[in-house]
């Protein structure tokens, strides 16, 4: 294989690739002419090939010195680190370490470097705290109500202010509930596996409450869209989701559908329980974003609707369950 000539690509590096996020931009970026460094905790999947130039990188980024190695000489790099475990106990020294502290070795990186990186963080619609309206437009004042959405927060004021420095041109996505690829640990996912295996689907109170989804294909084409617009986006955070709310009930009777549609068998049913001692006010309460701002900036847009992306979730993944 024909090898480049040194600083010829731009740098591209992917922290979090690993994850089902990370794969759907890695499949975004894998035919345009630059190197795509792809950094994550675990073993890498068989990735995409085409013009870019793929690098793996299997390092724990709660260490300073292995985040400065991955991004010291990176053009651009795509930050989809996140503590998943402990949603609602994230106020640990492990959740602080991958929420706040890879993003701050990151900034120190980027100091002691000689480039001016664009950096593109995967946010949360919820750091801004219980919506009090819907749709949110990003103009809300930031209420973070868990430690999770305290810790996202802290993190993307982090970036903002290394850009306003001068030492990084950032940019923040906050995203709904992000649902489909091989990677996805979401509720439609945890909701399909369930309905594959029998289970029945318990949604709290009636289900009314109404969630944007946003299809792994169009949030990975948004942080390419963010990549290729970084100048007119650097400095501030931005809504990025579908603009149409589902409710609860819907979505968990049409994976049981999807799901009765792939194994034959009868649709399990979707019944109602009492919401738990623990759900916080933003559990309770419509959350549906406004994208207008961001789609005028880059011409991105949502293209796979709910109709067609809970279908192809299930069908991935009824090969890999087991059918009881």
């Amino acid at each position: 294989m024909a090898t480049d000539p040194p600083g010829s690509r731009r740098v591209i590096t992917i922290l979090g690739a690993t994850g089902s996020l990370g794969r759907a931009t890695v499949v975004e970026l894998a035919d345009r002419p630059v190197r795509l460094r792809l950094v994550g905790r675990g073993p890498h999947p068989a990735y995409p090939t085409g013009q870019a130039r793929i690098e793996t990188v299997s390092v724990d980024l709660t260490d300073p010195s292995r985040v400065a190695e991955v991004v010291g000489d990176a053009d651009a790099v795509l930050c989809f680190t996140k503590h998943s475990g402990g949603w609602r106990d994230a106020d640990s020294v492990e959740a602080e370490q991958v929420n706040v502290g890879v993003v701050r070795s990151l900034v120190a990186a980027v100091r002691d470097g000689e480039k001016v990186p664009v950096v593109v963080y995967a946010g949360s619609s919820s750091q801004s705290g219980p919506p009090a309206r819907t749709p949110l437009d990003g103009t809300e004042p930031d209420q973070p109500a868990s430690a999770f959405d305290r810790q996202k927060l802290a993190a993307e004021r982090l970036l903002l202010d290394a850009g306003r420095s001068g030492l990084l041109r950032g940019v923040s996505l906050r995203l709904p509930m992000v649902y489909g690829g091989p990677a996805d640990k979401g509720v439609v996912a945890a909701m399909a596996r369930r309905a594959v295996t029998g289970g029945e689907l318990t949604m709290w109170n009636d289900g009314r409450v109404q969630r944007d989804l946003l299809h792994v294909r169009d949030a990975a084409a948004a942080f390419v869209a963010a990549l290729d617009h970084a100048d007119a986006l650097a400095g501030r955070h931005w809504l990025v989701g579908s603009g149409t709310g589902v409710s609860l009930a819907d979505l968990f009777a049409a994976i049981a559908e999807a799901v009765a549609r792939c194994t034959g068998d009868a649709p399990v049913p979707v019944v109602s329980v009492p919401a738990p001692v623990n759900a916080t006010a933003g559990d309770l309460r419509d959350l549906v974003l406004d994208a207008r701002p961001f789609r005028s900036a880059t011409g991105w847009e949502a293209r796979i609707p709910l109709a067609e992306g809970v279908p192809t979730t299930v069908a991935a993944l009824i090969d890999t369950v087991a059918v009881s």
